[in-house]
């Protein structure tokens, strides 16, 4: 989760509202932990992989989304995307 911070922080653009300090972790493991209660027994880095997506891609820009998900595929390399159901936001 570390490394995907100072990745990002690095490679995409300066913007205000990104954060990749505490409160930025401390988002990623509250978001982590609600996926956990949902999905018990989700894979672990799939788990780190979807909370890390779930919190971050909304604040991003559309051209820093792309960079954000080559840094994902660097770090977890093999992991497939996690499927998200949201059929009840239908």
């Amino acid at each position: 989760m570390v490394a995907t911070f100072k990745l990002s922080s690095e490679q995409l653009s300066s913007q205000g509202h990104y954060d990749y300090g505490m409160r930025a972790v401390s988002s990623v493991i509250n978001a982590a932990g609600i996926i956990k209660r949902q999905e018990p027994d989700l894979d672990e880095y799939k788990l780190l992989l979807r909370a890390l997506r779930d919190v971050n891609v909304p604040k991003f820009l559309r051209d820093d989304i792309p960079l954000f998900e080559n840094i994902i595929l660097d770090l977890f390399p093999g992991i497939e995307k996690p499927e998200i159901d949201r059929s009840p936001l239908d």
